[in-house]
């Protein structure tokens, strides 16, 4: 990706896409760094990192009324987690650059001076790693019934490391409808004998949900984002990511 004006940066908080509320989203990893100075130093301080961390936060225009603002959301998840996706300014296409982790909604500020459009900040702080991956559905595809997504050749995860899976559920329409995506891999593009690696709960409102698989080694280097819709006319807009951690 070459250097680029943000124009289309894509925020993604538990089940609100902020895209048309936010003008700015800040990012931010870290890694504490412990001193361990000594006498062996050479006489220059001497780190080792220590526990790492992530904070999301963002701002634009208020706008309440229903579970889709950001003021509904945002005070609902106040003191919450939940999953928090990131694009690099892009339309959160599949295979566009992700980042993703689960946050707690640590803080949010509405309101200000008169005659001003009114605003709102707010921070989300990671209780999980941060992940750099890709996404694996696009928000703005409507689906009506069961399917599977692209493949994306994310690699294989290696013992000790994780697959990070991030379900965003923006919208759902119809009657008793339900969605369940889950997480499949495979040797190569065909997924002919796919493996299921991480099932999301059923869910039939808007919402978000973050897993990820045990540490175990998984050799596959493909995979993909599967889901079963059922209900009467069900209709449902979602954005996920994918990735190693």
């Amino acid at each position: 990706m070459p250097k680029t004006v943000l124009t289309n940066v894509r925020c993604f908080a538990v089940g609100l896409d902020l895209t048309s509320n936010s003008n700015k989203v800040e990012l931010t990893g870290e890694v504490e760094a412990k001193e361990t100075t000594n006498y062996g130093s050479d006489g220059y301080k001497e780190v080792v990192g220590g526990l790492g961390s992530a904070e999301i936060s963002g701002e634009g225009q208020w706008e309440a009324g229903d579970d889709t603002k950001v003021d509904d959301a945002s005070w609902a998840q106040l003191g919450g987690t939940g999953p928090w996706s990131v694009s690099a300014n892009h339309s959160a296409a599949v295979g566009g650059l992700a980042y993703f982790t689960r946050a707690m909604r640590a803080d949010y500020t509405l309101l200000a001076e008169v005659g001003e459009v009114a605003p709102w900040t707010s921070t989300a702080k990671s209780s999980w790693p941060l992940v750099r991956g890709q996404f694996a559905h696009p928000p703005g595809a409507v689906r009506t019934a069961t399917g599977t997504g692209s493949g994306l050749q994310l690699g294989a995860v290696p013992a000790g490391r994780r697959m990070f899976a991030a379900l965003h559920v923006l919208s759902v329409a119809g009657t008793t409808p339900s969605v369940t995506a889950r997480v499949e891999s495979a040797a190569d593009n065909t997924f002919a004998s796919p493996t299921t690696r991480l099932t999301f709960a059923a869910a039939a409102a808007p919402g978000g949900q973050i897993l990820r698989t045990d540490g175990t080694a998984i050799a596959h280097t493909w995979w993909r984002l599967a889901w079963t819709i059922t209900g009467t006319t069900p209709s449902f807009l979602f954005a996920a990511a994918l990735g190693i951690g």
